[in-house]
């Protein structure tokens, strides 16, 4: 049978680490470097409580002059990854107005007369690792996802694969619980792409691939 298709949006400042957090789910490697102009569409399925789901994972650029296609990136996501760096008090304050037009754009799209629900988003501080160049106070983040309504926070590290899958994982719970309580999702194709590596080592976590999208403005 068919897998339920769901798309994950993995959003944040520049230089945050959301690609590294991307590969390192999808392929189990780490990437130090990135071309902020590229903005890359992966596949691949993942079983989180006995349920075998097709991802399609979205990693944006952070960088300012691509901000501007965010709508569009919030429009068609399922659920999202807000990711700032535990190294860059900046990049968390970043995170406020993401969220909010998240918000805004996500009840806008509801039909008349439904119901609001909630956004399936997983706060994520990464570079865990980077311990003597730490800025962000846990209780900074954790104070923040309350305000949110006390959405899952978690500090993770690309480079040292803490806490990688388990986002994912929670975000995609979330869209499950979210496609129970409204179904609105087609049915696809198992989301088999390319010959990646699994990065997770859960069962149904062999189809991966990759799109890439260059975006010229």
């Amino acid at each position: 049978m068919p897998l339920p298709e769901y798309k994950v949006v993995v959003m944040g400042g520049g230089g945050v680490g959301k690609s590294a957090l991307t590969v390192r789910f999808v392929h189990s490697m780490f990437v130090e470097k990135y071309d902020p102009t590229i903005e890359d569409s992966y596949r691949r399925n993942l079983t989180v409580d006995g349920i075998t789901v097709a991802l399609e994972v979205l990693d944006t650029a952070g960088t300012e002059q691509f901000m501007s296609l965010s709508t569009l990136y919030m429009r068609s996501g399922d659920g999202f990854l807000l990711v700032f760096s535990l190294t860059a008090t900046e990049s968390l304050a970043e995170l406020h107005s993401i969220r909010e037009q998240i918000q805004r754009i996500k009840e806008a799209s509801l039909p008349v007369g439904a119901q609001t629900q909630r956004t399936p988003i997983v706060l994520v501080g990464n570079k865990l690792d980077l311990v003597h160049e730490r800025q962000v106070a846990r209780d900074a983040a954790v104070q923040l996802s309350r305000s949110w309504g006390g959405v899952p926070y978690y500090e993770t590290s690309a480079r040292k694969e803490i806490n990688v899958t388990e986002i994912f994982e929670d975000v995609v719970r979330q869209m499950i619980k979210a496609d129970h309580a409204t179904p609105r999702h087609r049915r696809g194709g198992g989301g088999g792409g390319g010959g990646g590596l699994n990065g997770s080592g859960l069962a149904g976590g062999t189809g991966t691939g990759r799109r890439r999208r260059c975006t010229i403005l």
